[in-house]
């Protein structure tokens, strides 16, 4: 595994996950300078412990959470539901927490963030939903407790963990907050898992036909 940082520029090999203690708010934000617009390379800040963590996702986590992705919007699709989504993005509160889910959703407050280049938690609402693919590290609920986001799915070893953000912390969930109607935990993960092997369209074509059937 390799790591090169320069002012221009942030190169990690694939898979690759790095951890940089003693670190700065300041620090964090000069990395993200650094990696102008290579959104293959997540960072993160913990400002309780001073760790920035690095990470260069496998084409498998990339699949997996375009398949999760595109499921959300089907079943949103298929209530009728409006939604704004956002892959990637940076969420950060000033000092405390700085991270990027692999995918976020607006479905309750998507009005509230229409028409802005940059979402600031201190004036803009959080997003109502946001998925992470655990292949290579594995995200910690508390990691996202700062940013306060309603819902939050861990997809790890084809199961699927949903978690509800009670004010102070996540707690593990059965059932969704935004998809309440649904066994999300035994729907999803075949299809995720279908379309890793045989395809995202067939896959997705499928998921779809599943829903028709239940009307």
């Amino acid at each position: 595994m390799y790591l090169t940082i320069t002012p221009d520029s942030i190169e990690l090999s694939p898979g690759g996950e790095v951890i940089l203690r003693h670190q700065t708010w300041l620090d964090y934000e000069n990395l993200l300078t650094s990696r102008q617009d290579n959104a293959a390379i997540k960072l993160s800040f913990n400002g309780s412990t001073g760790e920035i963590r690095l990470v260069a996702p496998l084409p498998e986590h990339g699949k997996k959470s375009d398949t999760l992705s595109d499921l959300v919007k089907a079943l949103l699709r298929f209530q009728g539901r409006d939604w704004e989504s956002f892959d990637p993005i940076t969420l950060q509160r000033f000092l405390r927490r700085g991270i990027e889910p692999d995918t976020c959703f607006y479905i309750q407050n998507r009005l509230t963030i229409l028409g802005k280049e940059r979402i600031d938690l201190e004036v803009d609402p959080p997003p109502d939903l946001a998925i992470e693919i655990d292949l290579t590290s594995s995200t910690d609920p508390q990691d996202y407790e700062a940013i306060a986001i309603p819902e939050l799915w861990i997809y790890r070893d084809r199961v699927l963990y949903i978690y509800g953000f009670d004010g102070q912390q996540y707690q593990a969930s059965e059932t969704s907050l935004t998809f309440p109607e649904f066994s999300i935990k035994s729907l999803l993960p075949p299809f995720v898992e279908q379309a890793w092997q045989t395809g995202s369209s067939v896959a997705l074509k499928a998921f779809e036909a599943n829903l028709r059937d239940r009307q």
